[in-house]
């Protein structure tokens, strides 16, 4: 598990979508996620993924995940908008581009899965085999990986966000 290397991986769960397809309620059944219903129960400080943060995630992210924790929301994609207006107590940090392998949205770029999003930044930030434990929960995880290999290893051997934004411009162009 993640917090075995003192990785805290807490999940505000905003009850939006099917339990039956959630990626971070079987998370939670595994023990490899820590689920909460009010966003202030989220880790202080810890790395907050938003798909609307200022600043993209960065191995430099690294120290501040191992002392905060890195955090997820979970909610429906059509409420996006609504649900990350939230303030949160923590450095928000939007993932940079990555092609999503989930069954709802596979071949989807950016619309990614708790799951995926949580494993991308993992991976990103140097902690490639707590990314893989968490997608090997999933028929479909580990493909995640393969479909964004060369996008997730050239953002993770940058040392800052601008270089990760520089690099995801020229993927994009």
């Amino acid at each position: 598990m993640a917090e075995e290397r003192g990785i805290r991986i807490v999940v505000y769960h905003a009850e939006q979508d099917d339990p039956r397809k959630c990626t971070t309620l079987k998370l939670k059944r595994f023990g490899l996620a820590r689920v909460v219903h009010r966003v202030k129960a989220l880790p202080r400080g810890a790395v907050v993924l938003n798909p609307f943060a200022a600043k993209a995630l960065s191995p430099a992210d690294r120290s501040t995940i191992i002392r905060r924790g890195l955090a997820a929301i979970d909610c429906s994609w059509i409420h996006v908008s609504q649900v990350f207006e939230i303030n949160t107590l923590g450095a928000s940090r939007a993932l940079p581009y990555l092609v999503a392998a989930n069954p709802v949205n596979f071949g989807t770029p950016t619309k990614l899965s708790t799951v995926e999003a949580l494993s991308a930044a993992l991976y990103i930030a140097g902690f490639r085999e707590e990314a893989e434990r968490l997608l090997s929960k999933f028929k479909w995880g580990l493909e995640f990986i393969r479909l964004n290999q060369k996008y997730l290893d050239a953002y993770a051997g940058t040392k800052n966000s601008a270089e990760v934004v520089e690099l995801q411009r020229g993927f994009m162009a």
